[in-house]
């Protein structure tokens, strides 16, 4: 059996919350480390989710020879630099969504762990998660039949000015935050879109409140979703076909995994055993450190993914179709 993969943590943001029980119940990765921006900060931390080595800055993280691997929480604003930090440094980088905006960018950083011979993969949790791999071969088994529209949605209300989500200068907005997902989802259905259209309704913070898209895909497929920092909590996707569709109430989240398959007035339940999607991404990664698995995200799946975010912000700012 493989040692642990010894991780460390740059941020003690809120989504860590979510990361870290995994983390130390799976034998595959040990937590050892987490770095906040100041010292006392970091003692409390580490204090109460139990790490060992407290960190007052990310720069004193990064010069610990026994971290491994490091998960990124920070800003999306920070996400580019300090994987390449981290990566310089020798660290595998587990870096939360989105990577960034801009697929150069996103090259920029793959190219970075090239040349260090380390791994980068995009957290998207919910695409490690069963729920999602039975959706697709469900969607390619022709269960449905050819499939025509992908309708998605992601939202929560959040108002506090100084919270992340809403800071233009963080890269903040409704869409790149939880609109992603629906991109995310969207791409792993029906492959890469060809154009995308989007709408932006901008809040008081500078940041999309609620952001609209359309994204076209080959095979005359079409997507349909919504994203809001100021919408009620929805969390949502439906594939449907020519003979049918596929429901999923939690199509993100996976915490109660349920597939809805729809034919007529017919509502067939597929039910799965709940999972951990944090684990098993964090189990994934460690395992392609090892060298006992190949990672579950690509460069490539980075890259299409800002490619596709971009255009949907160059469409919401100019008002036109894009083109991919």
């Amino acid at each position: 059996m493989s040692t642990p993969v010894r991780w460390g943590i740059l941020s003690t943001a809120n989504i860590n919350r979510r990361v870290i029980p995994p983390t130390h119940a799976t034998d595959k990765a040990e937590l050892i480390a987490v770095a906040s921006r100041d010292q006392p900060r970091a003692n409390e931390y580490a204090r109460e989710w139990e790490i060992d080595r407290p960190y007052g800055s990310y720069d004193a993280l990064l010069e610990d020879p026994d971290v491994e691997a490091v998960y990124i929480s920070l800003p999306n604003s920070l996400h580019i630099e300090w994987s390449i930090r981290c990566l310089e440094a020798g660290k595998h980088v587990l870096c939360e969504k989105p990577l960034d905006r801009r697929p150069e960018e996103v090259e920029l950083a793959f190219d970075a762990a090239e040349r260090a011979e380390r791994l980068l993969m995009e957290a998207f949790m919910y695409r490690h998660n069963p729920q999602t791999s039975q959706l697709a071969e469900l969607v390619r088994s022709d269960t449905i039949g050819e499939l025509r529209v992908i309708r998605s949605a992601f939202s929560f209300p959040v108002y506090d000015p100084e919270n992340i989500r809403l800071r233009p200068e963080l890269d903040g907005g409704s869409l790149l935050d939880v609109g992603c997902y629906c991109v995310s989802g969207s791409r792993l259905l029906a492959g890469e879109p060809t154009r995308v259209y989007g709408e932006a309704v901008v809040g008081e913070t500078g940041t999309d409140w609620v952001f609209a898209g359309t994204m076209r895909f080959p095979d005359d497929v079409v997507s349909l979703f919504d994203s809001g920092t100021s919408l009620p909590l929805r969390d949502e996707l439906e594939a449907i076909g020519t003979e049918g569709s596929l429901y999923l109430d939690d199509p993100w989240h996976c915490r109660k995994p349920v597939i809805e398959l729809r034919r007529g007035d017919q509502v067939e339940q597929l039910e799965l055993e709940p999972v951990d999607s944090y684990m098993l991404q964090l189990e994934n990664f460690s395992d392609a450190i090892r060298g006992n698995a190949e990672l579950l995200l690509t460069r490539e799946e980075a890259v299409a993914q800002a490619r596709a975010l971009d255009a949907l912000l160059r469409s919401a700012d100019t008002g036109a179709v894009q083109a991919i």
